[in-house]
């Protein structure tokens, strides 16, 4: 995705800003939140893993999937 951007300057010659246009900061940020929820999807399998690895650990009677969605 290339962006169009136009740099502001203050009277030192300094860049102050970068100024893009509605549409594009709109398909901006709409790739942002794309990414975001891959991001969360990832960290939420991540952390299921993560769970599954304590159980296999874990010495004992375990819970069925039956006994844990009547617990829901």
């Amino acid at each position: 995705m290339k962006i169009s951007l136009q740099y502001v300057s203050d009277g030192n010659g300094e860049t102050t800003a970068v100024q893009l246009s509605l549409a594009e900061w709109e398909k901006l940020v709409a790739k942002v939140k794309k990414i975001e929820q891959q991001l969360k999807i990832q960290s939420d399998l991540q952390e299921a893993f993560d769970q599954v690895a304590v159980l296999k650990k874990k010495k004992g009677k375990k819970q069925t999937l039956n006994e844990f969605l009547n617990e829901v």
